[in-house]
């Protein structure tokens, strides 16, 4: 797949040619579906989980008298109203933790990048050097961006500190390009060495 290479300065440097086998494959919802859903639940922590009246060690006895005591009637000393007292409807521990194969996450990933180059979403930039804030913004008008943006560069470099206070705008290195960040961004961007790394990736 030929596409043109951009750049800030706003002329075409050239073309590459992508990969149809990471950029050209035909996008399935249940496939998508399935990496993000496992990539959010990884999100997740563990709660730790709080004793119950099952798991305190206090006495069961009655310690008190049915009638005259002028208190109520307890009987067990593991209510949750005591101090050292089971908690009442606590956490549980549960587990965020599944597992997915690592052949359909790589396929997940290969098919959120497919479907921003089917869409004609997809901006290959030749370098992501910039380092004012204000000159970001402009190029980014320029490009003609969505919304929301999705900047995938080799390394976090120079221009990551100049977008990060932009609105609507995520940078990512090239390891940590995934899924759910990849289908919620309107445009995808990725430079030459992005674009590089991402195929050495699935073919190495």
């Amino acid at each position: 797949m030929q596409v043109k290479v951009q750049s800030f300065a706003g002329a075409d440097a050239a073309e590459i040619e992508l990969n149809d086998e990471v950029f050209g494959l035909e996008p399935r919802a249940d496939i998508l579906h399935r990496v993000v859903t496992w990539q959010l639940e990884k999100r997740r922590a563990t709660a730790r989980g709080t004793r119950e009246r099952s798991d305190v060690a206090r006495t069961g006895k009655k310690f008190g008298r049915q009638k005259g005591g002028g208190t109520a009637r307890h009987g067990d000393r593991k209510a949750p109203i005591f101090i050292g007292g089971g908690k009442a409807h606590g956490a549980r521990v549960r587990d965020f933790n599944p597992s997915l194969n690592k052949k359909v996450r790589q396929l997940g990933l290969k098919m959120a990048l497919s479907s921003h180059a089917k869409a004609g979403s997809l901006i290959v930039l030749d370098s992501f050097q910039v380092a004012k804030t204000k000159e970001l913004k402009g190029h980014f008008e320029t490009l003609n961006t969505g919304k929301r943006t999705l900047v995938i560069d080799g390394e976090a470099g120079e221009g990551f500190r100049a977008g990060r206070n932009l609105p609507g705008v995520d940078l990512l290195p090239a390891v940590g390009a995934n899924v759910y960040d990849i289908i919620k961004a309107d445009t995808l961007v990725l430079t030459r060495a992005a674009v590089e790394k991402l195929e050495a990736r699935f073919n190495g």
